[in-house]
């Protein structure tokens, strides 16, 4: 950016730190009426992955931020459909390309118009798609209703990963051009439908612009965040840096700075208008969580080094496989590489901020093994092994 406006207020790093925090819904009470839904619209997308230890990912991200709410009602607050009188039931959300693949507020459909656009144009693609087979996909579909790339006819030519079929080519192609949708999981497989059938009309266009397609992104991530540098705000919905520069400065988003952080920043004007109250949430944090997407903004936020080992060769990992941050009293005060054995949650790898981290990682785990049906907790390796005995005493008080 050539020219930065003056910062309209300066922020303390703990300032920047809770309003952060409120922002992702981890300070103050959740709003449990909105419930899962409402996390969804707050937070703006809900990244998916495969990997499932305790649960799937975006499962955790609503248990982190309102608690033991049932693993199935989180499923269909996500993917249920909403009655609309004598209409064929809508979706509440669809899932496309954010920060990655994520559950998005079907509200946000139109402003996913500037990426629909830049897929349509894109010249060359990893996958070749026959001759024939898009128009056929979709043929299919408007005939016999939302299907999977298998009911289509095939996901994969071979057992690779990789090799996609020329239908499952073709379905992703419309998924990305928005002619199909996706608006549920079924067995982990995504279910295509028509977009024309599945999104309400009035949000069925691209008529937006690019450049309001990427204003709306950047406010949205402004106020998931709460306080961000252009890099945090961009990295949110995956936009680039000069994207960023052509609106922020007419996004809503104002000026600050943070002190300690060296960069200019941009925060939600509802962020500042009150100070930032209320009771912490102590929970484990799935490594896909939106509060620690960004890792350089996790280290200038918390302190904390993050790095997801799933992709990382065994001997070479420090972490394990799938290490969850422990959030309790606003910060991360440290780690829990968890797995199950029938109805024991198992801590294979705890490491702690700490003597005065042990009760708070213990409450998380404690919780979370409730939450996924498990009657005990088992602790493995402790990277401060003193601190074992102390933390399964907490345990054995918590769990019985």
């Amino acid at each position: 950016m050539t020219t930065l406006p003056r910062p309209t207020t300066t922020l303390t790093a703990d300032d920047a730190r809770r309003v952060a925090l409120r922002a992702q819904g981890f300070l103050g009470a959740p709003d449990r009426r909105a419930g899962v839904r409402g996390v969804l619209r707050h937070l703006g997308a809900v990244q998916l992955d495969t990997i499932s230890v305790l649960a799937r990912s975006h499962e955790l991200v609503a248990y982190a931020r309102l608690g033991a709410v049932g693993r199935k009602t989180v499923e269909a607050a996500y993917w249920g459909a909403g009655a609309a009188g004598d209409a064929p039931a809508r979706p509440h959300a669809f899932e496309y390309w954010s920060h990655a693949a994520c559950i998005l507020p079907v509200e946000e459909w139109p402003h996913f118009a500037f990426r629909r656009r830049a897929y349509r144009g894109r010249p060359h693609w990893n996958h070749q798609l026959p001759d024939g087979v898009y128009d056929q996909v979709v043929k299919q579909l408007r005939a016999e209703g939302p299907l999977t790339a298998t009911e289509l006819g095939g996901a994969k030519k071979t057992s690779d990963w990789w090799d996609w079929s020329g239908t499952k080519v073709a379905v992703e192609r419309a998924l990305m051009y928005g002619e199909v949708v996706c608006v549920e999981r079924r067995g982990w497989k995504r279910v295509y439908d028509l977009a024309e059938r599945a999104v309400p009309d009035a949000l069925l266009h691209d008529d937006l612009d690019d450049a309001e397609c990427v204003r709306r992104l950047v406010r949205l991530a402004g106020e998931a965040l709460g306080v961000g540098t252009r890099a945090d705000i961009a990295d949110y919905h995956r936009l680039k840096a000069e994207q960023v520069d052509a609106v922020i400065a007419d996004s809503g988003l104002v000026p600050v700075e943070v002190e300690g952080w060296g960069k200019p920043a941009w925060a939600d004007p509802a962020a500042l208008a009150a100070p930032p109250r209320g009771r912490h949430r102590t929970t484990l944090l799935s490594p896909f969580d939106s509060l620690i997407w960004e890792r350089a903004r996790t280290e200038r936020v918390f302190g904390f080094t993050h790095r997801l080992e799933a992709y990382v060769p065994k001997p070479k990992r420090i972490h394990g496989y799938f290490a969850m941050p422990v959030l309790a009293g606003g910060r991360l005060v440290g780690r829990v590489d968890p797995a199950r054995e029938g109805r024991t949650l198992v801590a294979r790898q705890v490491g702690l901020d700490g003597p005065t981290a042990v009760p708070a990682v213990a409450q998380a785990l404690a919780e979370a093994a409730t939450w996924v049906n498990c009657v005990d907790v088992r602790v493995e390796r402790v990277d401060a092994p003193e601190l074992r005995e102390p933390l399964v005493r907490e345990l054995a008080a918590l769990v019985g």
